[in-house]
């Protein structure tokens, strides 16, 4: 019997019973994201350690409430890694993004164009929905799925479908090459076009980076691999090859975003951080007040800084290209809670997240208001 989940089990039952808003909460770190936060805490950090690891197997299950920063610690013992480099957003020491948050949250780092998303890694979950029912979905295997998918439903979903208890994460092996390059003088442009240039040929590409700094544009690109092959790249892309120890720091902060094209955005407390998720191939976009955006994911993430009064243009900057933009940290998300907007870009997907949420949350208690006003 799990005594630290009987509580918590209870209590859901009687917000059900009472329709008492829940609101879903591990370490908090990405309290800042979504429409509102609503609703009388449920703290999961009680649901706390590794289930089972069998790095042979590379599948890790652990309960929810674990600190993240716990986990890749014990599977960097065993020379694996989460390789989605998934951000805690950590304000401060005593801050600690949960293996749950991980999960609801659905944010991927650097890497995510080269590896996968959050989802990709999803084996199984374990959670309990707006019954207080304890349900399981999916396993330790990759091919376990008979029917929906239903674990993957919760990578991205705020805990607005469920609270979970335990996840099942494929993990896999730290690469034994790395290396980055940097090419310096280059405008976004010139970045993108070496980047789909070499996006087609079989390159260890695992992150990249472009950002404006000093009226300058830099673009960063970091390779993963079998050893060989990344000293063969480092050979034919050209750049200045940089010290791993030194930048490995550099890449952790534009994953967690501390590195001063972000930090910037403080001298202009007016200016959101927007979001633009477009198609890696997509050209120089057309932003307003002529805006520099930071290039991720070999040109398929562009963080734009911009007030909210733009987000009509940028919303039709994206979609032009087959997109989407959204708030991601409003201006005042460290203030007011949060205050960042998700996308939902037609009515038909609309009435599909109504149906889900009403599915696993009929009485409409948990999170209420975090992904969309309706529920």
């Amino acid at each position: 019997m799990d005594f630290s989940l009987a509580p918590i089990t209870e209590r859901v039952r009687a917000a059900a019973a009472d329709q008492t808003p829940l609101r879903i909460r591990g370490g908090g770190t990405k309290d800042f994201h979504g429409l509102a936060l609503h609703g009388e805490v449920l703290d999961t950090r009680v649901l706390r350690g590794i289930v089972s690891y069998e790095p042979s197997e590379l599948v890790v299950t652990v309960r929810a409430g674990t600190p993240l920063a716990e986990l890749e610690a014990v599977l960097a013992e065993q020379g694996q890694c989460l390789p989605f480099e998934p951000p805690h957003f950590a304000k401060t020491p005593a801050d600690a993004a949960t293996v749950g948050g991980m999960v609801a949250a659905g944010l991927s780092g650097p890497a995510r164009a080269s590896v996968g998303a959050v989802r990709d890694y999803l084996l199984g979950v374990t959670l309990l929905n707006g019954k207080a029912e304890l349900l399981t979905f999916g396993g330790q295997v990759m091919k376990n799925v008979a029917g929906y998918d239903v674990a993957r439903l919760m990578a991205g979903a705020w805990g607005t479908l469920g609270l979970l208890t335990e996840v099942s994460l494929k993990v896999l092996p730290v690469a034994p090459g790395e290396a980055t390059l940097r090419f310096e003088g280059i405008n976004q442009a010139d970045a993108l076009r070496k980047l789909h240039a070499w996006g087609g040929q079989p390159l260890p590409l695992n992150a990249s980076c472009w950002v404006h700094d000093e009226g300058a544009g830099t673009l960063y690109v970091r390779l993963r691999g079998a050893v060989a092959a990344v000293e063969a790249a480092c050979k034919t892309m050209g750049g200045t090859r940089m010290d791993n120890a030194t930048v490995a720091a550099d890449w952790t902060a534009c994953r967690e975003q501390t590195l001063p094209w972000f930090t910037d955005r403080a001298t202009r407390p007016d200016h959101a951080l927007w979001r633009l998720s477009v198609p890696a191939t997509a050209p120089v976009l057309a932003l307003p007040g002529g805006a520099q955006p930071l290039v991720e994911w070999h040109g398929a993430l562009r963080w734009v800084q911009a007030p909210e009064s733009a987000g009509d243009a940028l919303r039709e900057a994206a979609r032009a290209v087959g997109g989407s933009a959204s708030v991601f940290i409003a201006p005042e998300a460290n203030k007011t809670g949060a205050s960042g907007a998700f996308d939902l870009q037609s009515k038909a997907l609309e009435q599909i997240h109504t149906r889900l949420k009403h599915s696993f949350d009929p009485a409409g208690i948990f999170n209420p208001g975090r992904m969309a006003r309706a529920w």
